[in-house]
């Protein structure tokens, strides 16, 4: 991996390069660069791929609080470093969280925007209250404690028992400290739903039929808020992470869009 000085913080990536448009891509809660794998694989031939470690995760090490704006700021600023004027911004959950912020604040530096699994409105307060409590054991709790909510995440986030235990090991090194301040910025995300529309470049929504922590209905309304969203491309049997469990039909809608853009 390659790393890059951004705002302070040394950002870890990795870069395909090559000649090819743009495809930045932002992973989701507890994940790192490398849930993007296969579509690196599918893509990397065709499109320059940059794939980084959001703060907390991976290794990007946080050093102090920050928002989901900030993330996105952190973002644009790694398209500094590499000199790239604009990119296809692909996040998924988290990573689309902060992709829309970036869409938002730099709308000329994103071509376009996918987002996988996630939503422009907050968690319901049962689910936040919920989240916290996730939190909370994950950074306070017992290693036996610990072990019990990462399994249950995992059936969540992932869904499948063929990937879960891959991810449990890789979450049980998160440093504590780092978890609770990347944790501290999800729980405190606000809600950027009425500002939808004034995203304007073209976008595609992709998510898991059987997503339970973020419903379909709020992918669907990120879809109809959007000014140019090309469509909701909804992935059977899938859960929340749809673009490490059924890597397929995601890798196709994705180089279909893709290649509207050209």
């Amino acid at each position: 991996m390659a790393t890059a000085s951004v705002g302070g913080l040394d950002i870890r990536y990795e870069d395909t390069g090559g000649d090819g448009s743009v495809v930045l891509f932002s992973h989701g809660l507890l994940m790192d660069h490398t849930m993007f794998d296969a579509q690196v694989d599918a893509l990397g031939d065709r499109y320059r791929c940059v794939r980084w470690d959001e703060p907390g995760f991976g290794d990007t090490r946080a050093t102090s609080p920050f928002t989901l704006w900030d993330s996105a700021n952190l973002a644009v600023g790694l398209l500094d470093h590499l000199g790239v004027e604009q990119a296809v911004f692909a996040g998924m959950s988290q990573g689309g969280f902060l992709s829309l912020r970036a869409a938002l604040t730099a709308p000329e530096r994103v071509r376009a925007l996918v987002m996988i699994d996630s939503a422009a409105d907050p968690d319901s307060p049962a689910m936040a209250t919920e989240n916290a409590k996730m939190f909370h054991l994950l950074c306070e709790g017992s290693e036996e404690r610990r072990a019990k909510v990462l399994a249950s995440v995992a059936g969540i986030l992932i869904g499948d028992p063929a990937h879960e235990a891959h991810w449990i090991a890789r979450w049980e090194r998160i440093d504590r400290a780092q978890l609770r301040l990347a944790g501290d910025a999800l729980l405190a995300h606000d809600d950027v739903t009425d500002r939808l529309d004034e995203i304007g470049c073209p976008a595609l929504v992709i998510h898991g039929r059987d997503d339970h922590a973020i419903e379909l209905a709020r992918a669907e309304a990120v879809c109809a808020g959007l000014a140019d969203c090309r469509g909701l491309v909804v992935v059977d049997g899938a859960a929340h992470a749809p673009n490490v469990t059924h890597p397929t039909p995601v890798n196709e809608a994705l180089a279909t869009f893709l290649a509207t853009l050209a």
